[in-house]
């Protein structure tokens, strides 16, 4: 299927799938978010600082996972299904020890961390009880990300975006009961958002033994240098775009909180969530085309690389024009159905209008880091998923609140998402130029 059908008729297949698990990614952060700003913006501002721990963990599993799945994805093109066992099984031990590492770490520093993340007297006693129950699910949260990986690498997205989607169930499901109905506060938010983790883990474990899908079994644990090597190879561009992400969340509640206490994290943290759904979808359209990329280009089709890229550049574009137009028209509603704050409102409306108008140009930028990681090029897909969250935001971070204050905060994202998009022109089209021409040889 992966080689014979249709490219886009196939990226379309596999698209669906991974766009719902993505949307439901984004409905775990989304949920928390708008059922604790029906509390407090102190509330509100706890999740967005404990945000940037849960967008470490998932650079960590998205590390792991990429890295093992865009492996294990050119292995089974090229026939070597032996090695691709091997590496889904070291892929899922080294997610599993390294989510341990940092349950144990996070819940023995939380409250310092707290403080690191930019919590002060108001807000410290809410984001010390959220992290350390999020920090729980840290193992099951970076081994549900590997395995999401791996199955859509080898073709059997369906199977990730039931996990997925029943995590999601539980989340928004348990939300208000713990929180409102047995009144556990944020506290509750947070068991809820592990307990989702959990069922999704389990339902994403059931899935590696259904059908053709490679099984994971201790005998195919390999920590030589060769899967070492790939997984870092093959992840080093989601964990430091994903990595970076974190650390933008981290600079930019800091930044937010020196211009406007609570409040001015509250709204950007409304902000990144709603950018968040969209850019889920986008990213999910995305992950059809990664195993159609990399199985292709094991396979030495690299016609049907290129085709399937700019498939994704065209219509993706097309969405992400669509959904910044609705955003932008109805950003008042949007920000005010999730936060009832006139004073958070003020900032969060402007900001989301800015962070809209450059969301087209993210279908390139984004295809093309996937581009770059699939076909094995990581320094290159590391440079580019650097940039978005990376090498552009945070000088622009400070630069322009140094500047403009609370404007420069609103524009921030949308000026890094722009230059973004011109670094990552000459990347992918080099790359695209060299298919091109190995291909006519």
């Amino acid at each position: 299927m992966l080689t014979t059908m249709p490219v886009p008729k196939l990226i379309i297949k596999l698209a669906i799938p991974t766009i719902i698990s993505m949307l439901v990614t984004g409905l775990y952060n989304v949920a928390d978010t708008f059922f604790v700003g029906k509390i407090s913006k102190n509330d509100t501002a706890a999740v967005g600082l404990v945000f940037t721990v849960m967008a470490l963990i998932q650079a960590v599993g998205f590390f792991c996972g990429q890295g093992s799945g865009t492996f294990l994805s050119r292995m089974l093109g090229a026939g070597e299904k032996k090695k691709a066992e091997e590496m889904a099984a070291t892929g899922f031990v080294v997610a599993a020890i390294l989510g341990i590492i940092i349950a144990i770490v996070g819940n023995r520093f939380a409250e310092p961390i707290s403080y690191f993340l930019g919590a002060d007297e108001e807000s410290i006693d809410q984001t010390v009880h959220y992290l350390r129950i999020i920090l729980i699910g840290s193992p099951f949260m970076t081994c549900q990300f590997v395995i999401n990986n791996q199955l859509r690498f080898q073709g059997s997205a369906i199977y990730a975006m039931v996990g997925l989607f029943c995590g999601a169930v539980v989340n928004v499901g348990l939300d208000p009961l713990l929180m409102f109905g047995f009144h556990m506060g944020i506290s509750g938010a947070a068991v809820a958002t592990i307990s989702a983790q959990f069922i999704s883990f389990l339902v994403l474990l059931i899935g590696t033994t259904k059908g053709s899908n490679l099984r994971l079994h201790p005998k195919n644990i390999r920590f030589n240098l060769l899967y070492l090597k790939e997984i870092v190879n093959g992840g080093s561009a989601s964990f430091l775009r994903q990595g970076l992400a974190a650390v933008a969340t981290l600079l930019l509640n800091k930044v937010a909180g020196d211009l406007g206490d609570n409040t001015a994290i509250a709204a950007m943290t409304v902000v990144t969530k709603i950018i968040m759904m969209v850019g889920c979808a986008m990213i999910g359209f995305g992950q059809g085309f990664q195993p159609v990329c990399s199985f292709n280009y094991g396979a030495g089709l690299k016609s049907r690389v290129r085709e399937g890229f700019w498939f994704c550049v065209k219509y993706g574009t097309i969405f992400l024009t669509v959904g910044a137009t609705v955003l932008i028209v109805l950003a008042n509603p949007i920000v005010m159905f999730m936060i009832d704050d006139s004073d958070v409102a003020s900032i969060a409306i402007p900001a989301l209008r800015w962070q809209a108008l450059c969301l087209p140009f993210l279908a390139f930028s984004s295809m093309a880091n996937m581009l770059l990681q699939s076909t094995g090029k990581g320094v290159k897909a590391s440079i580019a998923s650097s940039c978005r969250s990376g090498l552009c935001f945070i000088p622009l971070l400070y630069l322009l609140t140094y500047f403009m204050g609370i404007k420069g905060l609103e524009m921030t994202q949308a000026c890094a998402d722009f230059l973004a998009f011109i670094i990552a022109i000459p990347l992918a089209a080099s790359e695209l130029k060299e298919m091109k021409e190995n291909e006519g040889e």
